[in-house]
C-alpha cells in the first residue's frame, strides 16, 4: 500500500513541485494551503507523514505542528526559510521530527521522507531501563525512580538513544545522525543544549548524574565512577 503524505504549504510553486515529485515517486499526496484545512484533513484521514511549511496564513506552522503532535505521532517534516539554530530548536520543540530549509532539492526531501517513514514503522513497545531511570517507548513516559519526567519530542529521542546504548560512548556525529538526521553545522551547540536539558530533568531532586561528557568525543550513559 502506498504511503500517504499531506503537504501543508501556501506557496503555489512549491506545492506543485512537491505534489508532482511525490506522486511520481509513488506516494499518495493530499494538499492544503493553510493550517486549519491541513488539520482538518489530517483528522479526517490521517496521513503517514506531514510536510509542513512554517510560514502559513492565519495559524502558523508552529501551532499546526503542536496540534498535530498533541493528536498523535505522525512524522512531521517542517519546511522554512528560517535557518538560524534558535529557529530550528523552536521547530523541533514544537514537535517536528525533521527540518528542511528552503530552497531544497527534491532528492533531499525524498531522502528525509524515507528516513522518517523508516523510523515511524511501529515496533513493539518496551520499557528501557538503566539504574533507576526508565523510559516506556509505548507511552513515551520517563521516570527517575517513581518520579515522572516530562520530555519534549527531541529530549525523548535523545534519552531513548542513550538508553538503547548504555555505557557506550556516542560521538557527536552519531547523535546528530540518529536524533536530528542532519547536520546543524560544526559550530552548533545543539547537543550540549539538549544534554543540559536532560541532565536538569533527570537529576532533579538530587538524582546522581547518569549522562556524562567524554571530552573531545561525545557522551555516555553510565553510573558515577
Amino acid at each position: 500500500m502506498r504511503e500517504k503524505i499531506l503537504v501543508i504549504e501556501d506557496e503555489e510553486k512549491i506545492l506543485h513541485f512537491l505534489r508532482r515529485g511525490l506522486a511520481y515517486e509513488g506516494y499518495q499526496v493530499e494538499t492544503a494551503i493553510d493550517g486549519s484545512a491541513g488539520l482538518e484533513l489530517a483528522g479526517e484521514n490521517p496521513p503517514d507523514l506531514v510536510i509542513l511549511d512554517w510560514m502559513l496564513p492565519g495559524m502558523d506552522g508552529l501551532e499546526v505542528c503542536r496540534r498535530l503532535r498533541a493528536a498523535g505521532s505522525i512524522p512531521i517534516l517542517m519546511l522554512t526559510a528560517k535557518d538560524s539554530i534558535s529557529d530550528r530548536v523552536r521547530g523541533l520543540d514544537a514537535g517536528a521530527d525533521d527540518y528542511l530549509v528552503k530552497p531544497f532539492a527534491l532528492d533531499e526531501v525524498l531522502a528525509r521522507i524515507r528516513a522518517l517513514l523508516r523510523r515511524a514503522k511501529p515496533e513493539g513497545p518496551e520499557v528501557l531501563a538503566f539504574s533507576d531511570l526508565k523510559l516506556d517507548t509505548g507511552t513515551h513516559q520517563a521516570f527517575r525512580g517513581e518520579t515522572p519526567i516530562e520530555l519534549t519530542a527531541k529530549e525523548y529521542e535523545l534519552l531513548e538513544l542513550f538508553l538503547r546504548h548504555p555505557r557506550q560512548v556516542l560521538t557527536r556525529e552519531q547523535i546528530y545522525d540518529r536524533v536530528w538526521g542532519y547536520d546543524f553545522g560544526g559550530e552548533s551547540n545543539i547537543i550540549e543544549v539538549y544534554v543540559r536539558y536532560l541532565r536538569q530533568k533527570t537529576e532533579a531532586g538530587g538524582g546522581a548524574r547518569l549522562i556524562h561528557t567524554v571530552r573531545g568525543v561525545g557522551y555516555v550513559l553510565r553510573e558515577e565512577a
